[in-house]
């Protein structure tokens, strides 16, 4: 009676231990499946990150279509913006007696637009928006845009016009109090403007902006489908 109760005993402290072992097992196998699940999210995250356009503007977070807008253009006519659908649109407002920023930007975007090919210029349009229409006549914006690119197009309208335009597109302009009625300064926003071929406003670039890397934005623009 003595053994056969000792050899009960020495049969079950085995599966205790197995019992408790089991669990173990478990939770363990339950950790390394969330790593491996962890490994295979960053995996597939850093590859999609390494497909995306390194743009070197400031890219605007969440695109949308660029207001629409009918203006005057310096040869004469009545130009849309959604007349250059197809085409990557550097849009900038300054105007023409500007005496540094405005002619450092648009000699800085005729350097950007030299790099390309000539069948990337087909797919590009630089246009400046004036924002001083009571003196920036069709012949001076004539004389202006030709001075850094022939391609280049000037744009002008009413007060009313350009008052709205440059609402839609958050852009600042002041005529200086300490001018006079024909001699004074404009204060404004001297940011470009980039808008892909599909109307989209995509990329923004504050003054100073190397030409080399408008360059590179603008081919990578051009090459989306």
């Amino acid at each position: 009676m003595t053994n056969a109760s000792s050899s009960e005993s020495v049969d079950k402290r085995p599966n205790r231990k197995r019992n408790r072992f089991f669990p173990v097992l478990i939770f363990v196998g339950f950790l390394l499946g969330l790593l491996l699940g962890w490994l295979v999210i960053q995996l597939s995250s850093d590859s999609g990150r390494s497909e995306e356009p390194l743009y070197r503007g400031s890219i605007i977070g969440s695109p949308t279509l660029a207001a629409d807008f009918t203006l005057s253009s310096h040869p004469g006519e009545r130009v849309s913006l959604s007349d250059f659908e197809g085409q990557v649109v550097l849009l900038y407002f300054g105007y023409t007696y500007c005496p540094d920023v405005c002619p450092a930007s648009m000699a800085l975007l005729a350097r950007a637009t030299s790099d390309l090919t000539d069948e990337e210029k087909k797919l590009v349009q630089v246009a400046m928006i004036t924002v001083d229409p009571a003196r920036d006549t069709e012949e001076l914006m004539a004389d202006y845009m030709g001075h850094f690119d022939p391609s280049f197009l000037g744009l002008s309208g009413t007060e009313e016009e350009i008052a709205s335009v440059t609402k839609d597109y958050g852009v600042y302009y002041e005529k200086q109090a300490n001018g006079t009625e024909t001699d004074y300064l404009v204060n404004h926003t001297a940011s470009v403007f980039a808008i892909d071929k599909a109307g989209y406003l995509r990329l923004l670039y504050p003054f100073g902006t190397p030409g080399e890397d408008i360059t590179s934005d603008l081919r990578l623009l051009i090459s989306e489908s």
